[in-house]
């Protein structure tokens, strides 16, 4: 019986990911972060999405993959993965939208949370709730972490043109990011870190925002079929 109960563990991760529950990502303490985050909250909201549960759901988690560019993790980012959004707002007025995701790293899951304006999308900050990586104290700095403010959903998609067709052009936000000082080490978890940021706001973008981003990412797409296409008859 002993030797039954100790293989319970070993024989729990044969079942395949989508028949265990899946894994989401919440805020530890909500009430303390989104004050932190925003010192003149009143209240806040908390909703939950799940793909599964949404009428067009099969095809926005369809069209995840693509627009992160890399595939999907299995036991993070199932179909059945709930996600949770949270309004902020002083009195009446929404002056906040934070959500959260896992994404797996080198030593272990990164939850990355991102607080962004309830208006266009931005980011105005964000953070790690969890993160184990040699790499994480140079990644928790607020030098790094700023960089990002203020850069859109549209600013990634761009990106994706830039980094091939004009990797010095001056218009790329994104490819200005200066990285940290990670080392080899700490590689694997800022590219997944950066992955994180650019998830929460595609994610934001179909649950809250309604594609408002989605021409620029087809845009984006189409210059780069246009180019890969010119360079075929070159």
């Amino acid at each position: 019986m002993t030797r039954l109960i100790a293989l319970i563990p070993a024989l729990l991760l044969l079942i395949p990911a989508e028949t265990r529950a899946a894994i989401g990502c919440t805020l530890s303490n909500p009430a303390q972060d989104l004050k932190y985050l925003f010192p003149d909250m009143t209240t806040y909201k908390e909703e939950s999405r799940e793909f599964d549960k949404m009428k067009n759901g099969s095809e926005l988690f369809k069209n995840l993959r693509g627009r992160l560019g890399s595939d999907l993790d299995p036991v993070y980012e199932t179909y059945e993965t709930p996600y949770t959004v949270y309004s902020v707002f002083k009195s009446s007025d929404l002056i906040g939208i934070v959500h959260g995701v896992n994404v797996p790293g080198k030593g272990g899951v990164i939850q990355v949370f991102i607080a962004a304006s309830p208006i266009t999308g931005e980011i105005k900050n964000f953070f790690f709730q969890r993160i184990e990586s040699p790499a994480a104290k140079a990644l928790k700095k607020k030098e790094f972490r700023v960089q990002f403010n203020g850069l859109t959903l549209a600013d990634f998609y761009k990106s994706d043109y830039f980094r091939i067709a004009e990797p010095l052009n001056d218009k790329d936000k994104v490819g200005r990011i200066l990285a940290p000082e990670v080392g080899e080490a700490g590689q694997q978890d800022y590219q997944a870190s950066v992955r994180g940021i650019r998830k929460n706001l595609i994610l934001l973008d179909m649950f809250v925002f309604d594609l408002k981003y989605e021409p620029y990412y087809l845009r984006s797409q189409e210059a780069l079929a246009k180019l890969r296409d010119k360079s075929k008859t070159d």
